[in-house]
């Protein structure tokens, strides 16, 4: 029989170290927030492929039209001889885009390529250089990316030089004692230090920090945004790779603050595991580059198209937006009873919807970044049957990212197994 730990031998010899793998476990087949290994072994997923199938392992409505698709044709180049499923797709999207803006789109194949495509676009439409991120923030791997990820391990080491022009300011987080005053209060001596505002093509931003974790901008630091990009010309780009399509209860994290992004990027929930993403955004802005001045071979692949209209079809047939916030606040219960038994070991417990995270401290304090429980946790999850995700600025943070189509009972058993695990290492 076929075993996790030959896989992995296997696999030592032939994929690069730096493409690790959290878990020594290789999936046989995976159904809804469940997965099986090659050992038949059963785990709850509490991370979905990194909020990538927010409407679950293998939803039939996805792989209905992921088959119908691969019958017609499986790539022509949307560049060269292009489909109805991508006009269609491009048409919902720009539809559901937060704001009332008319609105355009672009697909490429990756939540990197759709950053490194919305800074293209603001520097083609402001003529600018500079592109101003936050502390902490995540926007990928390439190396423009890399630039513009506000954490050095494991993402950065390594790998520099990375592109000029490209700033950081804190990001606010009230329980790491960073305002919205002192956010804001840093881009002002930014603005004065290193580059002027008019120099500036675009602020990027997560509405929720994905690997810095977990935290949510507040209203007021969005809305500051908004008007300060407004005041000097600056594009502001939304970054929902992690937040989109329900993930935040609704269906775009921006929607919690009612600021309208000039430019979003999508990708990982858009299309249920199949690689796609997009920028979508305000119509003059988009149409600034050139044309052939975007794109790229696989971008809007046909098969993915199709797997992202049936999930934006399973999304509201199913009331996924709304199923978030209660597997949010289902969570949010769970794991507030387990911070009461351990307070000294939990800081905090914070969701935005179904992006659910616990931070571990130690003796309560939020300066004592528990990495080493962190870490302990993650490395005994497998044996639990739990998947579960890290991340933060410090490594010290629990992330929970259950598909929105979990049901509660999975949900609860999950949750069960997680505070076992827990106490066996409090």
């Amino acid at each position: 029989m076929m075993s996790n730990a030959n896989l992995q031998a296997r696999k030592s010899k032939v994929i690069a170290r730096g493409q690790g793998n959290v878990y020594q476990v290789y999936v046989d087949h995976a159904k809804n927030s469940e997965i099986w290994d090659v050992e038949g072994k059963r785990y709850i997923d509490f991370g979905t492929g990194i909020a990538v199938c927010n409407t679950g392992h293998s939803h039939p409505k996805v792989v209905e039209a992921v088959k119908a698709q691969v019958d017609k044709f499986s790539h022509t180049c949307v560049m060269v001889n292009p489909y109805e499923v991508a006009v269609e797709l491009a048409e919902k999207l720009t539809d559901i885009a937060p704001g009332d803006s008319e609105k355009k789109a672009i697909f490429v194949s990756t939540g990197a390529e759709a950053v490194e495509n919305c800074v293209k676009i603001a520097r083609a439409h402001t003529g600018r250089r500079g592109v101003i991120a936050f502390n902490g923030g995540f926007h990928g791997r390439t190396n423009l990316t890399m630039a513009l990820t506000g954490k050095i391990s494991p993402y950065k080491h390594l790998f520099g030089p990375f592109p000029g022009d490209i700033f950081h300011a804190p990001f606010p987080i009230a329980c790491h004692d960073i305002s919205v005053k002192d956010s804001l209060k840093a881009l002002a001596n930014l603005f004065k230090v290193d580059i002027a505002p008019s120099d500036v093509a675009a602020i990027i931003v997560e509405p929720v920090q994905g690997e810095g974790g977990f935290y949510a901008a507040p209203t007021e630091f969005l809305q500051a945004l908004r008007d300060l990009c407004d005041e000097h010309g600056i594009v502001l780009i939304a970054d929902e790779i992690q937040t989109g399509f329900g993930r935040t209860g609704k269906m775009f994290s921006f929607e919690h603050s009612g600021v309208e992004a000039d430019l979003m990027t999508m990708a990982k929930g858009i299309a249920g595991g199949f690689p796609i993403s997009a920028v979508v955004g305000k119509s003059e802005i988009m149409d600034a580059p050139l044309p052939g001045g975007l794109g790229g071979t696989y971008g809007g692949s046909p098969v993915a198209c199709a797997a992202a209209l049936a999930v934006l079809d399973v999304i509201e047939e199913e009331n996924l937006v709304e199923r978030s916030n209660q597997i949010g606040a289902l969570f949010n219960e769970r794991l507030s009873a387990l911070q009461a038994q351990y307070p000294q070991l939990i800081g905090e417990v914070r969701n935005q919807g179904c992006m659910i995270a616990i931070e571990l401290v130690k003796n309560g304090d939020f300066e004592q970044a528990n990495t080493e429980l962190t870490q302990a946790i993650i490395a005994k999850a497998a044996e639990y049957g739990l998947v579960l995700l890290a991340c933060g600025f410090y490594g010290n943070v629990i992330r929970f990212l259950p598909a929105l189509t979990i049901s509660d009972e999975i949900a609860n058993e999950g949750l069960d197994t997680f505070a076992k695990l827990f106490a066996s290492l409090a």
